[in-house]
């Protein structure tokens, strides 16, 4: 795989980092992405596509903490070979800076192109391993006031609110250490699942997946062996081919059934049969432990219910209800709903609940979307939005083949829909007074939450 360029840019197109590697691009590159990207959502589009081509330059981009990673070839490159590339550049970085920001980009730029320089050369990858690329890169990192972090990853919503939950010590760089010299033991095992769902008209589930990953932290010294135990009743049915992902059938048909699994390469599984416990020295920097795909029944955290009804010749009402699945002891937050509405729509009004807090809606007319926005919804708890539409022109047929289908974003800390569990998390001892802390953590994030109407 070959790439031209490597660039960073912020959300406002200033130029953070830039790699040329082959001089084979026009220059303009960078203005010439910033300003595809920014009209294609201003022409009332969705965003841009992570892939799209420009007088024969094809640009790859992934958006990571408001800011965009871009690569550009002129060449024929798979497109998720460049697009992972991009995701682990953004991984090593944060590995060394503690945090991806602008503000960390700038001050760390040096170490930054130092790491680039490695991690490429001549617009051919030579690694992304942060342990690998220990022994080349020597900058040590100018780390960043805590109090200026904004949260910049799926760990970082772990610190709102909760006590029993770190601080800003899962913003530390991985190899460089506390000042006095001392690291405070710890390690981080975040079991983070994205949900993919779709409901009928009436209510019903058409489809529903979960796409999980184990991904863990480690600031333990001296790469002591880990031992991370899962449910026991864990079973797997039949995934695709491959050493690392395992063929089993669950017998009873009961406990958590996941369809197939894959493993990191530093996982050891001479136990996995017997007791679903894991072996592993984990290398330094953030890695997935454990990437897995469950399609087995579960129970939706969020509830979709949708009406689109006539009010008259011009006008039509839209009501849509939501009402969280899960125990009153957790929280949803950033919650966000969309709904396309008929083409021919020129108004939109709303109305919320007496007692809403922390809600917004808005219509954008350019795109004719609905959107309504929560800040947090406490399981049990039941919102109802009702929008009251006028068109310019009379509809024909049925109103509802030309709007909808619903759509919901979302993240919910300390929870995780398909029951998978970390055990216990065990640290080889290197004495008797070594108790490092153990953080683990869920969270469970909409990838597809789709309601038809």
């Amino acid at each position: 795989m070959m790439i031209s360029q490597f660039f960073v840019l912020s959300q406002r197109g200033d130029n953070i980092v830039f790699r040329d590697y082959r001089a084979e691009v026009p220059k303009g590159s960078t203005e010439t992405f910033f300003r595809k990207v920014k009209f294609w959502k201003e022409d009332g589009n969705a965003e841009a596509p992570p892939i799209f081509n420009v007088d024969g330059v094809n640009y790859f981009h992934v958006k990571v903490v408001g800011l965009y990673f871009v690569a550009t070839t002129k060449v024929n490159v798979s497109p998720s070979l460049v697009l992972e590339l991009l995701q682990r550049i953004a991984r090593v970085i944060k590995d060394y800076l503690g945090v991806l920001n602008e503000d960390s980009f700038r001050k760390n730029f040096v170490l930054v192109y130092e790491l680039l320089d490695e991690v490429i050369d001549f617009g051919y990858v030579q690694t992304t391993s942060t342990e690998v690329l220990k022994a080349y890169v020597f900058n040590e990192p100018i780390l960043i006031a805590p109090a200026r972090l904004q949260p910049i990853d799926p760990a970082a919503i772990f610190t709102q609110g909760a006590k029993r939950m770190p601080g800003a010590a899962v913003t530390k760089p991985v190899l460089a250490n506390d000042p006095g010299g001392r690291r405070r033991e710890e390690i981080f095992v975040d079991i983070i699942e994205k949900i993919s769902v779709t409901f009928s008209s009436s209510g019903y589930i058409l489809t529903s997946e979960i796409d999980g990953t184990i991904q863990m932290k480690s600031y333990l010294s001296g790469n002591p062996e880990i031992r991370l135990a899962l449910n026991e009743d864990l079973n797997i049915g039949r995934g695709g081919g491959g050493v690392s992902v395992y063929d089993y059938r669950s017998s009873s048909g009961s406990g958590v059934i996941l369809d197939d699994c894959n493993f990191h390469e530093s996982v050891r599984l001479n136990s996995f049969d017997s007791d679903r416990t894991l072996s592993l020295v984990p290398p330094d920097g953030e890695f997935p432990v454990m990437n897995y795909r469950m399609t087995q029944e579960f129970r939706p955290p969020f509830h979709v219910n949708t009406l689109i009804e006539e009010a008259g010749r011009l006008k039509a009402e839209v009501i849509i209800k939501i009402r969280a699945e899960f125990p009153s002891d957790i929280i949803a937050n950033t919650i966000a709903v969309q709904m396309p509405l008929p083409n021919y729509t020129c108004r939109a009004s709303f109305e919320l609940e007496h007692d809403a807090v922390g809600q917004k809606t808005d219509f954008k007319e350019t795109s004719k979307m609905l959107e309504w926005s929560l800040k947090k919804i406490v399981g049990g708890a039941e919102h109802t939005l009702r929008a009251k539409l006028t068109f310019s022109q009379e509809f024909h047929g049925n109103i509802t083949k030309e709007a909808g289908p619903v759509s919901m974003t979302f993240t919910i800390p300390m929870y995780n829909v398909s029951k998978l569990q970390v055990k216990y998390l065990q640290i080889a001892k290197k004495s008797s007074s070594y108790n490092p802390y153990r953080w683990v953590r869920y969270v469970t994030q909409a990838n597809s939450y789709v309601a038809r109407i």
